[in-house]
């Protein structure tokens, strides 16, 4: 028997949500790997341990809905042994049709997880090189907060300048301080997976919500130079941007009423403000699309004019930080490998994906390529069909002059035959959910074709 284990291991940069995916999918196939991680010597302005999957924002992984993308993304990794699906099946709280996570269960899974595997090797420390003749493989996932000496030495290797955009974090706030004489626990349309109360809501009047909506547009931001002409991800807008689009703007966005009525009263509200867990005790609850940048005395005044939080404690403010990422397009092909160093690829929000479902799927996508780099084999490149696939076709094919990051879409996905279209009409719905059933049939066989050649 030929021993194709490699004489060095597999290098992966950063211990956020790719990376640790990536360390797991090498290691469940035999191969030494070192996962370096910077914190907790070396703190970013967003994360607040040096645990691994920590989730610095919201901690929801989006949609069950059954033909979503983000379901399909979700149904991919679970058919490709996600670790990360696995802990966070098994964390989840309640939240409706998203799949959300207690997020400090999670990263407490993912540590173990790591330090289960006696394959993976754990460096803590920052990494300020990127080494190109030295023979070893490298995942490059050190995510949207990516060290200043890190980013130095990656675009002296790629010869081009990093971008970036602004992303936001809620804020969270203490359960026992909501006023539930005011709140109330209900789901949209009263939808969720087990029939439960997922949310806790906040309704305002129209004298409420205008008077909000005023303190919100007046209320005063931090200051910085790089804060001086912001480049933010129009997916995360913060809610004082969406409050300066228009009086309405947070009333048909994160604040809609649709679908929600007080059962005390059986009467809807002119806007509410949803709270969901952060945890399986409930112990505390963060506002739903509330991300700001407002200094925190700000925050508290004005959050506080929410019906309900009157009295609200805050665990953690809401801030705003620098997303790092490369020009993918121009740097990266849909392997994920850097075009002009082959053996070192990229995964996570760096690569130029944005959300926590779509780093663990790069991950994994990379993960899986540098066991076959390292084992002197072909790379993969996913099917189109598949919303693996078209994620890091997105990536590696878009414009390179306009280029931002994406979340899996329909959009990305390939359309529908002409045939198909007609069968189905103005059917939407439909059509998405064969989508789907495309992506999931690819997506077998693919890895059919691949359980054939290992």
């Amino acid at each position: 028997m030929i021993d194709r284990k490699p004489a060095k291991p597999i290098h992966v940069i950063g211990g956020g949500l790719a990376g640790p995916e990536a360390a797991l999918q090498i290691a469940r196939q035999g191969l030494p790997v070192v996962l370096h991680e910077m914190r907790p010597a070396r703190r970013t302005p967003a994360h607040r341990t040096g645990d691994f999957g920590e989730l610095v924002c919201s901690n929801s992984l989006k949609t069950e809905t059954q033909g979503s993308a983000p379901r399909l993304l979700k149904e991919e990794l679970r058919l490709m042994g996600s670790v990360s699906m696995e802990i966070a099946a098994a964390v989840r709280v309640p939240a409706g049709h998203a799949l959300t996570v207690d997020r400090e269960l999670f990263s407490m899974r993912m540590n173990d997880a790591v330090a289960g595997e006696p394959l993976i090797a754990v460096r803590r420390g920052e990494v300020t090189a990127l080494p190109e003749n030295d023979g070893a493989v490298r995942v490059v996932a050190s995510g949207p907060l990516t060290s200043d000496a890190l980013a130095a030495a990656i675009e002296k290797l790629t010869g081009q300048g990093r971008l970036h955009f602004f992303d936001a974090i809620s804020p969270i706030v203490d359960a026992e301080t909501i006023d539930m004489s005011i709140a109330y626990e209900a789901s949209r349309y009263g939808r969720s997976l087990d029939g439960s109360a997922d949310y806790v809501n906040c309704p305002f009047s129209r004298e409420q919500y205008l008077a909000f909506h005023e303190a919100l547009t007046r209320s005063e931001q931090h200051h910085g130079q790089e804060f001086d002409n912001p480049n933010y991800f129009q997916g995360c807008l913060p809610i004082e941007e969406l409050a300066r689009r228009g009086v309405d703007t947070l009333r048909f966005g994160p604040m809609k009423p649709v679908g929600l009525k007080d059962p005390r009263t059986g009467k809807g509200a002119y806007a509410v403000a949803q709270l969901r867990r952060e945890n399986l005790r409930a112990g505390s609850y963060n506002i739903v699309g509330f991300q700001n940048h407002l200094k925190y005395g700000e925050q508290k005044r004005v959050l506080r004019m929410i019906p309900g939080l009157e009295k609200a404690e805050f665990l953690r403010y809401g801030q705003i930080h620098r997303n790092t990422y490369v020009n993918a397009p121009a740097l990266l092909a849909p392997t994920l490998q850097l075009e002009a160093h082959p053996h070192i690829l990229f995964a996570g929000q760096i690569s130029g994906v944005e959300g926590y479902v779509e780093a663990m799927s790069t991950g994994l996508m990379a993960g899986w390529n540098a066991v076959r780099l390292a084992r002197g084999q072909e790379p993969f490149v996913w099917p189109a069909a598949t919303a693996h696939g078209s994620l890091a076709r997105y990536i590696s094919g878009a414009n390179p002059d306009n280029y931002q990051p994406a979340n899996i879409t329909f959009d990305l996905l390939p359309p529908l035959s002409l045939e198909e279209r007609r069968r189905f009409g103005r059917d939407r719905k439909a059509r998405r959910r064969r989508q789907c059933d495309l992506g999931l049939e690819a997506l077998h066989d693919f890895l059919q074709q691949h359980e054939a050649a290992a």
